[in-house]
């Protein structure tokens, strides 16, 4: 799967090249390794509740290593269903919890990699599922963002609903991730959870959530730039939230080991662009709220935002090449929405004004000052996840049912085993 799912095709004259193009950004998709889990379990819980994990899981392993991942309705549903039955080992009661190993493995580029990782703990494949579920939903949003030629003219657009699909997709992921630090590796050893992926560990998962929430306001961003009735201040306070959440996830990936490998180097590139991308946004429209005053003071901090944003626009274009060069090779998607706006008329206004007010600028009076930018409270919110309800195999009179019969099954073996000494 790697970083996206869409790809742009470009044919050369021997063979085909193919290169994914990026919009939202999926790091590093894991899928369970094929596992008998029947075996593992036998004797330990009824034997259908056993075949019914086994056959779940199996069936997972095979969608996703059969279609690199990209059958992600069908994977959907396959997760949703094997959580249901998966939440019945880490009941207490049952003193399953660390009794089965279970296998992951890389999925880079849509092919599978040597097992990973071997973990004996029922709340390790939990994080696992709604980890690789988050990372589904990523796939998706950024499939959705994939600007299309719809009509077969060679103009590739993206149309409103697709965003707000995204945005919705991008919820729903940041929804599972928090629940995966929020609910899930509190319940992990410490002694598992320092040996765990590094695309599990914690402040990974945040860096993601934070990066997720980024994304859902620059999509909400370009979204105002397109409606004529979406007001200045509305546009500033998206963009300044954008820079909070992708200050926040650089923040978060910074203090982990993950940064120190290829595809972690990958994704700090990838925060770093869309920070520097945000940080244009921010300065230009709060240049353009600053100029509203009358004040010669206000013209220059105007003029000053202006400047600072074309800087760190042009610096923001270097990241990106980076980040697209960096391994696995990647394409930046075409512009859209606000940063399309934004490469055009940052410019633009910067020069304009500028030359406009220059004057003020030669004054020795007049402090030149980069003004702070102001802080918004968040407002995106990502979607409340819950673990579903646990599969009615487990209903306690069928578990006690199987139990007691596994009970004489064992005794009987064990009477067998007595009459054979006996003789």
């Amino acid at each position: 799967m790697g970083c996206a799912t869409s790809v742009y095709a470009a044919v050369g004259t021997k063979k085909k090249l193919t290169v994914p193009e990026v919009a939202v950004f999926v790091p590093s998709t894991r899928i369970p390794a094929q596992s008998d889990l029947q075996k593992r379990l036998k004797g330990l819980i009824p034997k259908h509740v056993a075949d019914r994990l086994s056959s779940v899981r199996n069936q997972i392993v095979f969608v996703a290593v059969d279609t690199g991942g990209s059958a992600i309705p069908e994977l959907r549903r396959g997760l949703e269903e094997y959580l249901s039955l998966l939440i019945g080992l880490t009941n207490k009661e049952y003193g399953l919890e660390g009794l089965v190993e279970f296998k992951w493995t890389s999925l880079d580029d849509g092919k599978q990699q040597e097992a990973s990782s071997c973990v004996a703990n029922s709340w390790f494949e939990v994080l696992s599922v709604v980890h690789l579920m988050a990372m589904l939903a990523l796939a998706e949003a950024d499939t959705l963002m994939i600007p299309k030629d719809h009509s077969g003219s060679g103009i590739r657009t993206l149309s409103s609903d697709c965003k707000r699909e995204a945005v919705d997709l991008l919820l729903k992921a940041t929804g599972y991730l928090e629940f995966c630090v929020r609910d899930v590796l509190v319940r992990i050893p410490p002694e598992i959870k320092k040996n765990l992926p590094k695309d599990l560990q914690d402040g990974v998962l945040e860096a993601i959530s934070f990066q997720t929430l980024g994304q859902g306001t620059e999509i909400q961003l370009g979204l105002a730039v397109d409606c004529q009735k979406a007001t200045l201040s509305v546009k500033r306070r998206l963009a300044c939230e954008q820079l909070s959440y992708f200050s926040q996830a650089y923040h978060c990936l910074s203090g982990c080991d993950r940064i120190n490998n290829g595809y972690g180097k990958k994704h700090m590139w990838f925060i770093k662009w869309k920070f520097l991308e945000s940080k244009a946004a921010a300065y230009y429209f709060h240049g353009l709220m600053v100029d509203k005053g009358n004040e010669p003071s206000c013209h220059v901090s105007a003029v000053c935002c202006f400047l600072a944003a074309e800087e760190i626009l042009s610096e923001s274009k270097k990241a990106c090449f980076t980040f697209c060069l960096a391994a696995p090779v990647t394409r930046a998607a075409p512009l859209w929405g606000a940063m399309k706006h934004l490469h055009q008329k940052i410019p633009e206004v910067s020069a304009r004004k500028s030359q406009m007010y220059g004057y003020l600028l030669e004054q020795e009076k007049v402090v030149q000052v980069l003004p702070d930018l102001p802080e918004f409270q968040l407002s995106l919110r990502p979607d409340d996840y819950q673990l579903p309800e646990i599969d009615p195999a487990w209903e306690s009179e069928k578990w006690e049912t199987q139990g007691q019969s596994l009970l004489k099954e064992q005794l009987n073996d064990s009477d067998d085993d007595d009459e054979t000494e006996t003789e």
